[in-house]
């Protein structure tokens, strides 16, 4: 249950785009919105229950959660994905606005959902390319041309992806000003890290313990810097970005099944004909 400020121009916005938005639109990546009460002051929404909670405290909150695996990273990945695409190819183009790894929930199964409408907006109609909005969201996922001019693309949205993508590389909050200098905002720092392979593994999460393939992993950090380019155009959709993370969790199968097969059979067990009696 999300309780909404209704003292506040804000908290009445959010409530009716939550309302707006989630009654409208269904998606398995989307959290469902069952119920919603505006009654005595007190603004109300009902979502169903995420038994894992945000992909936030898996990733930040040590000591307290289980380190998350490099494959449910890419499911979680994959998910969240698929969910913006759906976004942003429904028939009226929806612009989520606020992306990043606390409005993303977990369902019992690690099956990511996007929650939180609030500052979500319809998207450009006609021949316009943005919709331009007061700047709302949340610093360091925040795409450049939006923080600057209040523009909206539709492929703000995949700059936001990107940060998610880079926290999940590397294990870091997107702004930290407890980092070291020049490492307070992670797309500043780690960006000269991902095009090269040998600089990449300085920055990848230590909690995965190198149990991840260097091929996928170098593969995902070319998605994000594809994502986090500074002019929206050089940025790829989010079905393409779905589409490369779903080929990158493919190859990891083969090889996978690959290696399976070149394994030497073992020793062939001799069953006791006697039994037990």
């Amino acid at each position: 249950v999300k309780k909404l400020n209704p003292e506040s121009m804000q908290g009445l916005e959010e409530w009716q785009s939550e309302v707006n938005f989630l009654g409208r639109l269904s998606h398995p990546n989307l959290v469902r919105l069952l119920g919603y009460c505006w009654e005595d002051k007190e603004l109300l929404l009902v979502y169903e229950f995420m038994a894992k909670g945000s992909l936030e405290n898996h990733l930040f909150r040590r000591g307290v959660f289980q380190p998350l695996s490099w494959n449910l990273r890419l499911k979680i990945l994959i998910g969240a994905a698929r969910g913006l695409a759906f976004l942003h190819n429904s028939e009226r183009k929806v612009i989520y606005r606020d992306f990043k790894s606390s409005n993303i929930l977990l369902d019992s199964n690690f099956n990511a959902k996007i929650s939180d409408f609030g500052l979500a907006k319809n998207g450009p109609i006609g021949g316009d390319s943005h919709v331009t909005t007061r700047v709302m969201g949340t610093y360091g996922y925040a795409a450049p041309e939006y923080v600057a001019t209040g523009h909206l693309y539709v492929k703000s949205d995949v700059y936001g992806f990107g940060v998610v993508l880079l926290e999940m590389l590397t294990g870091l909050r997107a702004l930290d000003m407890n980092r070291p200098s020049g490492q307070h905002n992670l797309v500043d720092w780690t960006r000269p890290h991902l095009s090269e392979r040998r600089r990449l593994v300085k920055v990848m999460d230590s909690r995965l313990q190198g149990e991840y393939p260097s091929k996928a992993a170098f593969q995902a950090a070319q998605l994000a810097l594809r994502c986090l380019a500074t002019e929206p155009k050089g940025r790829p959709s989010m079905k393409e970005v779905a589409e490369t993370l779903e080929h990158i969790e493919a190859v990891k199968g083969k090889a996978k099944a690959n290696e399976a097969k070149q394994l030497p059979p073992g020793p062939r067990r001799q069953s006791n004909s006697r039994g037990a009696r």
